[in-house]
């Protein structure tokens, strides 16, 4: 095989000459070496305050870990459809409360994959620190039975890749990440950075971003993978007690800058344009998160006053013992629409493990405090939702300072 030779050299790499008549990119070494300009030191300074902001209020909700599950479906739909899925999150949730969605499987299969693999590697960094090993184990989770299946789901690629307009060849490629002989050196690399403690946190989360998509480990899914990290790391650092943060709404509202400024560090070494956009995506995040974590708890707060003054039911009554009393029945309903807004009769007998007939009844007293509204008429499969809530984790990302 003919010797590679360097061809140039750039701020944040270098191009090396591969045989076939192409170049491909090899990332430096993290970190760089940073100029802390006003401008990126106030970028960090808003960034820090505004997560600590989330981290602290975050932690005294009532229910974090029930709001968390909303957010981790919400991340999923937005990072999936930066990557030309169209499924919903009403669609997602809905399929997931047991309803018969138009959607098609695949689909659907994807961005569940992308919240199994977050759910699994929130639970796996319990035992297993960000490391290569979870890095495969996250994408063999992702790929599994999906499109990209083909693309040795948690195996680090062993052929090249690149990045262009669909259909290009690799002579035509926009950009060439490095070749498989070199793979494992920059992933090394890139690891070894993952656990040093002199970076800021936040900043060491945007360089690592960065060099992750610059690598391009795999033959598919590295732009999920890449974002999941995200999230992973702010857990594993304690940055957040629970996830309740996602940059992916911020990435795919301003997709063009994202690819723009990890293109122009790679071609030009402008560390500072991206830092100062992940900061600021952080910042609007953060911000973001806790004024809707912040207005679904108010709501559930004030369902559960309502519910709390519904009638226990006529007297003499013997109470079920399965699945709680029947006056607490409402009350456990709430805690499933916290999780998913939408809800089925048959979903909610088989999770509060109760009857139809009084999974009907609870849902009923809701539906009569306007709290549920019926989304599908279908008989023995009644969809309803807490149209509400649903409406909060639909709006559009606050992008803007």
């Amino acid at each position: 095989m003919p010797r590679k030779v360097d061809t140039s050299s750039k701020p944040a790499g270098r191009l090396i000459r591969c045989p076939g008549s192409y170049s491909a990119y090899i990332p430096n070494r993290l970190p760089p070496d940073l100029t802390w300009t006003p401008k990126l030191v106030r970028s960090l300074s808003d960034a820090d305050h505004l997560i600590g902001r989330l981290a602290g209020e975050g932690a005294r909700l009532p229910n974090p870990h029930l709001l968390m599950r909303p957010f981790i479906r919400r991340e999923a739909v937005l990072s999936s459809r930066i990557e030309g899925t169209q499924a919903t999150l009403g669609e997602l949730l809905a399929d997931e409360a047991g309803a018969a969605v138009g959607r098609s499987p695949d689909e659907l299969r994807e961005v569940g994959n992308y919240v199994a693999a977050l759910e699994y590697g929130i639970k796996r960094l319990e035992r297993l620190p960000l490391s290569l090993r979870l890095v495969r184990e996250l994408h063999a989770r992702l790929m599994k039975g999906v499109r990209g299946e083909r693309a040795t789901p948690g195996e680090f690629r062993r052929s090249q890749n690149w990045i262009g307009t669909p259909g290009c060849t690799l002579s035509q490629a926009s950009y060439v990440p490095p070749p498989p002989t070199d793979l494992m050196d920059c992933l090394g690399g890139w690891e070894t950075f993952l656990h040093e403690r002199d970076t800021p946190p936040l900043v060491q989360a945007a360089l690592a971003h960065y060099q992750f998509e610059a690598i391009h480990p795999f033959l598919d899914g590295n732009g999920r993978v890449g974002r999941l990290l995200i999230t992973l790391f702010l857990v594993e650092r304690k940055i957040l007690p629970t996830p309740l943060l996602y940059l992916s709404a911020f990435f795919e509202a301003t997709r063009r800058d994202y690819y723009d400024l990890l293109s122009a560090v790679s071609a030009r070494g402008e560390w500072e344009p991206w830092l100062v956009y992940f900061l600021n995506g952080v910042a609007r995040q953060s911000a973001d998160a806790l004024s809707r974590a912040e207005r679904i708890n108010k709501l559930l707060e004030t369902w559960r006053i309502e519910v709390s003054r519904l009638s226990p039911g006529p007297k003499g009554r013997r109470p079920s013992t399965a699945g709680g009393r029947p006056s607490e029945i409402p009350t456990r309903l709430l805690e499933m629409i916290a999780a998913n807004p939408f809800i089925t009769i048959n979903k909610a007998a088989e999770q509060l493990k109760i009857a139809y007939t009084t999974a009907q009844r609870g849902i009923d007293k809701l539906e009569r405090l306007d709290i549920v509204r019926l989304a599908s008429k279908a008989q023995r499969s009644r969809v309803y939702c807490a149209k509400a809530i649903f409406e909060i984790l639909e709006e559009p990302a606050q992008i803007s300072p």
